[in-house]
């Protein structure tokens, strides 16, 4: 079993900006896709952003333009800049990793960081 540890949620008003890290300590298999899902209260588990050790990224249009998402292949961890934070923004995000080359990973996840923004 891969472990997913994200780090980085919390509360944010309006406008402000987080950074989220989702680290795979010790991993005996190559993660080769990674991403970031979110689940607002009441909804569906949504796809906000992903990237492949290939070189490939995906961003949700809601987040384009204010999420970034990156990846630091010597230390198994990746990141979501999020700027510009809006109240619909708000909900738990949630690490993805996969062994295959795809934007949506789903093989493996994390326990999830919430991530709140109001005033």
């Amino acid at each position: 079993q891969v472990q997913l540890v994200e780090s980085g949620g919390g509360l944010v008003q309006p406008g402000g900006s987080l950074r989220l890290t989702c680290s795979v300590p010790g991993s005996r298999f190559a993660i080769n896709g990674m991403g970031w899902f979110r689940q607002a209260p009441g909804k569906q588990r949504e796809l906000v952003a992903a990237i492949t050790s290939g070189g490939r990224s995906y961003v949700a249009d809601s987040a384009k333009d204010r999420f970034s998402i990156s990846k630091d292949v010597a230390q198994s961890t990746m990141y979501l800049q999020m700027q510009n934070l809006k109240p619909e923004d708000t909900g738990v995000y949630y690490c993805s990793g996969d062994t295959e080359y795809t934007l949506r990973p789903a093989e493996f996840w994390g326990q999830g960081t919430l991530v709140t923004v109001s005033s």
